[in-house]
């Protein structure tokens, strides 16, 4: 059955309750505590009385309604579903395991995690890991599988990707110790390859993507293969394989149309933008990203990420005016956004836009400042080789504009050496 003293204590936490109001008649202060944290086994009569105070009751038995309520929800926790329509369906099941601990209890409150992860309330899946921590050591397998999972899941949307892949790889040897179907594995697998993408461990990541597709395709998951086409596209992208690159990105493209939806179409413009941005070809990443930044309903942190990406193009081709217009857009954006995200992603897009501001409006002495004194300081100390390499190198090109040839040559072999360290990631 299940450790009665550590849900106990989950309940009373759950209901504000201190131990002192629950303990309060029926045992000691102390009592309840060894209770809680299974220092001591405590008898029926007691659990029964601590169990009424708390307004709930323990099953032993299986009951079927909880058992195909749980199941149905825990299937809508796959990112796919409406917002609106899984928090009915969790409102609605939360009133039936408030009523009782039973063999769905803990299940429940570990897939509590996921979705709050879904909601992208990372402050109560947070919470509710922190509630359940007491609690792993009776974790069964399938239990520790979904905890390490959804707390890989937690991480990676934090950008933690390190501690992101240990819990990651810590689910995978679990599910073969338990009873975990061939979607949630494939979910896995998804998940492992866009933390290995972004530790930049390519090989792993186009590896695990297939393995993904494999039984995407077989379910006919467009959306999943299309997610996982535009992972191929960016490690092949990365590993100078251009042809793989782009035809992966319009795969995910077809994908998304005939399943009509508008984020994986916008996502596949967004990774074609920068594809082409990459390639020389600016005129075509323009095209790409405008597209991309129509979508209304992008995170801030993705519209932030292409429109600074469209900035540098309208202002590598010289279209100024333009550029300065989205430069007021993802002034507006960030200032949305601050309140939502931590200080990397504050200071990382605010140092973006002072670089263009000082750009568009001549100011190159403030520009050089910024960038010399703030900006490439800030990104070796995040080790961020990738934007190391461009600022770096812009900031070259325009030294030596300026005839500061000695100090324009330290930055492009700071380029160098930045790329350098980024393909040995």
């Amino acid at each position: 059955m299940i450790e009665i003293g550590s849900f106990i204590k989950l309940e009373r936490t759950k209901r504000n309750m201190t131990q002192g109001e629950l303990s309060e008649g029926i045992v000691s202060l102390s009592y309840l505590s060894k209770i809680e944290n299974k220092k001591t086994k405590a008898s029926p009569e007691i659990i029964q009385l601590l169990c009424d105070r708390l307004g709930i009751e323990v099953m032993d038995e299986t009951d079927l309604q909880i058992e195909g309520k749980c199941k149905e929800w825990y299937d809508m926790l796959f990112d796919r579903y409406d917002k609106h329509i899984i928090t009915a369906k969790y409102e609605e099941l939360q009133q039936l395991m408030n009523r009782s601990i039973n063999n769905h209890t803990l299940m429940f409150e570990i897939h509590q995690i996921r979705y709050f992860i879904v909601l992208r309330d990372l402050g109560k899946a947070l919470q509710k890991m922190n509630e359940l921590h007491d609690m792993v050591d009776s974790f069964n397998y399938e239990e520790r599988y979904y905890w390490h999972k959804f707390k890989g899941d937690y991480y990676s949307h934090k950008e933690d990707y390190d501690q992101a892949m240990r819990d990651y790889k810590l689910a995978e040897e679990k599910f073969r110790l338990a009873n975990i179907n061939e979607e949630e594995i494939a979910d896995l697998h998804y998940a492992l390859s866009i933390v290995h993408s972004k530790l930049w461990e390519i090989l792993e990541a186009i590896d695990y993507a297939k393995q993904a597709m494999k039984v995407f395709q077989q379910n006919y998951s467009f959306i999943r293969c299309a997610q996982c086409h535009i992972l191929l596209g960016i490690s092949y992208q990365r590993i100078k394989k251009p042809d793989r690159a782009i035809k992966n990105f319009n795969l995910a493209m077809n994908l998304g149309k005939l399943s009509n939806n508008e984020d994986i179409i916008h996502l596949a413009h967004h990774n074609l933008g920068y594809f082409h941005s990459m390639m020389g070809n600016s005129e075509e990443a323009i095209k790409h990203y405008l597209i991309a930044t129509e979508n209304k309903d992008l995170t801030d942190k993705t519209k932030l990420e292409a429109i600074t990406r469209l900035i540098q193009e309208l202002y590598t081709i010289g279209d100024y005016k333009k550029a300065k217009a989205c430069l007021q857009q993802a002034k507006e954006i960030l200032e949305l956004a601050k309140c939502k995200y931590d200080k990397f992603y504050n200071n990382f897009y605010d140092y973006i836009i002072q670089v263009y501001t000082y750009l568009l409006n001549g100011d190159l002495k403030k520009f050089r400042s910024l960038l010399a004194d703030d900006f490439i300081p800030y990104l070796k100390q995040q080790e961020d080789y990738r934007h190391l390499v461009f600022y770096a190198e812009l900031l070259a090109v325009h030294l030596e504009k300026m005839g500061k040839y000695k100090e324009s040559v330290q930055y492009y072999k700071l380029a160098n050496r930045s790329y350098d360290k980024l393909i040995k990631l």
